[in-house]
């Protein structure tokens, strides 16, 4: 199931296209203005973003600007018709995809599986990730540090690999918890907590003071590169 954003100040446009992701197996989040989308995209950090250019509060291009600033979270626009300058814009800038009002929830239903289907094919096919003096086998599941085997376990690797493979990206702990335990686990989001401290105790020149795995006070942990 990958998480949803709708970004659409037409309740009934939003609403086709809601029953139509959630009948595709999405989860599907729904806000209506520009600004709420940000803060929204802060809280729950989605798979995919559909996104209208006409908002209120914030315009959809000003917002696809703020994201990016923040992840690469693909990004499918929804244009009007005649709208090409933006159109090309949205593109220029980096969005994934675009589809235009009218749309086929079927079509645009299409759209979001071929961007999702794409982009987990992109990452998949980063399996080696290497940064200053750290080095990510994903399938090997190994991990060097200036050029040292350092010995993970299985939560600690998927943990490290998870905020590696989305850089400056931050993630709440819940947010890691429901990704990488699934059904395996229910239970305190403190346990990802602990996890962390024993991975930075692994990786880190001083755990006390990271500098890759690092804490964002309030929200959750990213990777710096």
């Amino acid at each position: 199931m990958s998480r949803i954003l709708v970004v659409e100040d037409e309740p009934m446009v939003a609403e086709v296209v809601e029953r139509y992701l959630r009948l595709d197996g999405h989860e599907v989040t729904i806000v209506f203005d520009g600004v709420a989308a940000c803060d929204e995209f802060d809280r729950r950090m989605p798979d995919l973003i559909v996104l209208d250019l006409m908002l209120p509060r914030m315009d959809g291009i000003a917002v696809f600007k703020r994201l990016r600033e923040a992840s690469k979270t693909p990004v499918i626009m929804l244009t009007a018709r005649g709208d090409e300058r933006d159109r090309l814009r949205g593109l220029d800038l980096g969005a994934d995809d675009y589809v235009t009002k009218p749309f086929s929830p079927r079509e645009l239903t299409s759209r979001v599986r071929a961007v999702l289907r794409r982009t987990s094919e992109q990452t998949a096919r980063a399996e080696k990730l290497s940064f200053d003096g750290l080095q990510i086998d994903a399938v090997a599941r190994s991990v060097e540090v200036d050029g040292r085997q350092v010995a993970l376990t299985v939560r600690e690797f998927d943990i490290l690999f998870h905020l590696a493979s989305h850089p400056r990206q931050v993630f709440a702990r819940e947010q890691l918890l429901s990704s990488l335990w699934e059904d395996e686990f229910e239970g305190d989001a403190s346990t990802v907590t602990v996890h962390v401290r024993r991975l930075r105790a692994k990786i880190e020149a001083d755990a006390s003071r990271p500098v890759h795995v690092r804490t964002v006070w309030g929200v959750g942990y990213k990777f710096e590169p």
